[in-house]
């Protein structure tokens, strides 16, 4: 179940400019190495204390999303994104941890690496400082592209079960669901933005779809920091 987009629409327009990118995220070693279950463990451990972090972010910035909405229900909804993000990927986190065998002395030693912190930084960055139409785009690439990928690799059969549910996490009907939501409220509000604010939302959408290959990259190679 692809989640496609009406020729013609701002999201349209944003994920073709973007398919480059993207591409790159579906190739590169990190992800093809999940389907295939080829990935050492060691780099998807090294992944889930990275992604930990950067949902943490995702939801703050979710919430603040929440507080620039322009009307209740939509400050409802994306308060409900927020708390998704709390409850499904969060928990989706914490098993992963338990399967991996990071304890309580690795969480107390965590620093994000430079990749992780960057991208979280850009997206704080929008919130406080953009519209909801601004910070929709910024998020958007983690949601969508993360939802292709489970759809690109459903039908792999990785021998890591960890590797396995994984990509059910993020090719199920409940993930599209909120997928096509924020697709729908970035086409909704894009309609009602100046020229300069869709600028703007594109600019945000396109370096967070660079971030999301570079995060890709960052728990293939285990980044540090350089001293």
């Amino acid at each position: 179940m692809t989640v496609a987009t009406e020729t013609g629409t701002f999201s349209g327009y944003l994920r073709e400019k973007a398919d480059a990118i993207w591409q790159a995220s579906f190739q590169h070693p990190f992800v093809t190495g999940v389907a295939d279950g080829t990935l050492p463990l060691d780099r998807f451990k090294f992944y889930v204390m990275q992604d930990a972090f950067y949902l943490s972010r995702f939801a703050q910035v979710q919430a603040l999303g929440a507080a620039k909405a322009p009307d209740l229900y939509t400050s409802g909804r994306m308060a409900f994104h927020a708390q998704t993000t709390y409850n499904a990927e969060l928990a989706l986190h914490e098993g992963f941890a338990a399967d991996l065998g990071i304890t309580d002395e690795d969480k107390a030693q965590f620093q994000p690496a430079p990749t992780a912190y960057a991208y979280t930084t850009h997206m704080l960055s929008v919130a406080y400082t953009g519209t909801l139409g601004e910070i929709i785009a910024a998020i958007l690439p983690c949601y969508w592209l993360y939802l292709e990928i489970g759809e690109r690799f459903k039908g792999a059969k990785p021998a890591e079960p960890i590797y396995q549910k994984w990509i059910d996490a993020y090719g199920g009907d409940w993930f599209a669901e909120l997928v096509r939501e924020q697709i729908a409220r970035l086409d909704s509000l894009a309609a009602y933005a100046t020229e300069e604010e869709r600028r703007k939302m594109e600019q945000h959408f396109l370096i967070s779809s660079q971030y999301e290959y570079s995060f890709w990259e960052m728990a293939y190679r285990k980044e540090t920091w350089p001293v």
